[in-house]
């Protein structure tokens, strides 16, 4: 790809979001009751191509099974507040009433409670105590002091995350984390991420890993990109995962799946971030405003609290329907909000594809008026796509 001149001494790829692509129509299309969203991931199959996020105000155990249940698979935090305390129910609608001004601080120190070890296997025992598929999250920093717990627990699935993970870290005060032989020597999988270029994304599948988070910013709650001035733009991170993700298959005959991790609040974003090559989505905020999520629909990011450079914010998701309403309808709102994957299975039968690895191949293009282009109406009156 041609890279633009920023400056004398530095040039730069062109990078696009999602707001920033259209998916275009093919020649055929479906019913969509004929369209298979369902996803499978090294033993286990999901109805759904969905992942929720590890944050606190997106999954308790109780939501994490009721993600299951509905054929997603729900994350979580094994750092967040269910592991500092024994009741979090409190602290959580605290953090509900905050004032926009102190909430930050205060989250700060709510979250200095120290992780109790007996509660992190407790919550797992919780989550599979459903008969769901039981995962969750840790920092690359606390894997190692965590893992006997998870594994005592019996845990399906371990999620490795933070705003990036390298399988490179490089430290002269602490022996850093080596991703490739833990992932080697552990007895179940692991998704690591995050991650936003080529060849970090490849890095990370070649330590093992059954897949890769895909996104460093571009969250609803999420400030890294004007803390720290890092990212790149989620319909591009993910392309060029997906082209990782294809070199490390033919190296290694490997497949590792893309997920889409952030900036995706309606189905068409859900939709977009397929058709550019992802394999499934994690999602925070549209589950955050769910009736049944943990925090009365507020959100806030992993790094929200962190205690010397917080890089995300508590924000309201406002309330919209249940999660079963939100992920599969039915809507009664006409924003795409709703039905999240009613519309995935629409988006792909309206473009002839049967399942999710065939709507990877969709032809995308660069559409910059695709979110205003005959919409006037609409924005004056802040209904539908003028939200």
């Amino acid at each position: 790809m041609a890279e633009i001149e920023i400056g004398m001494f530095k040039t730069g790829r062109r990078a696009y979001g999602l707001d920033d692509i259209a998916i275009v129509p093919s020649r055929r299309t479906r019913d969509p009751e004929d369209v298979d969203i369902s996803w499978d991931i090294d033993a286990f199959r999901f109805d759904l191509p969905l992942m929720a996020a590890a944050m606190d105000g997106v999954v308790s155990p109780s939501t994490a099974a009721e993600v299951g249940r509905l054929g997603g698979l729900g994350v979580l935090n094994l750092e967040g507040l269910w592991t500092r305390y024994e009741d979090p129910e409190p602290v959580l609608a605290e953090i509900a009433g905050l004032d926009d001004s102190k909430a930050t601080a205060r989250m700060q120190e709510l979250y200095a409670e120290p992780i109790k070890m007996e509660l992190v296997g407790q919550r797992i025992r919780e989550i599979k105590a459903s008969g769901v598929v039981s995962a969750a999250s840790v920092t690359p920093q606390q894997t190692e002091r965590m893992a006997p717990a998870v594994l005592e627990a019996e845990l399906d699935l371990l999620v490795i995350q933070g705003t990036v993970v390298s399988a490179e870290h490089v430290s002269k005060s602490a022996e850093p984390l080596n991703l490739k032989r833990f992932i080697r020597e552990l007895d179940i999988p692991v998704i690591v991420g995050g991650c936003a270029s080529y060849q970090a994304a490849l890095h990370l599948m070649r330590t093992g890993a059954v897949g890769v988070l895909v996104g460093v910013g571009p969250g609803n709650a999420c400030t890294t990109r004007g803390v720290l001035g890092i990212g790149v733009p989620q319909a591009t991170a993910i392309a060029d995962a997906a082209g990782a993700r294809m070199r490390h298959l033919d190296e290694t005959g490997v497949y590792v799946h893309v997920i889409a991790d952030g900036g995706m609040s309606r189905g068409g974003d859900i939709a977009k971030a397929i058709a550019c090559g992802a394999d499934a989505v994690m999602l925070g905020s549209p589950l955050a405003a769910a009736y049944d999520a943990p925090c009365s629909g507020y959100h806030w990011g992993m790094a929200t609290f962190h205690p010397t450079l917080p890089r995300g914010a508590r924000v309201s998701t406002g309330k919209r329907g249940t999660l079963q309403e939100v992920l599969l309808g039915p809507a009664h709102e006409n924003d795409g909000r709703m039905n999240l994957f009613g519309a995935l299975r629409t988006s792909m039968a309206t473009c002839g594809y049967a399942n999710v690895k065939e709507f990877q191949k969709a032809e995308v293009m660069v559409a910059p008026a695709l979110q205003t282009e005959g919409k006037a109406l609409q924005h004056a009156q802040r209904v539908g796509m003028g939200h």
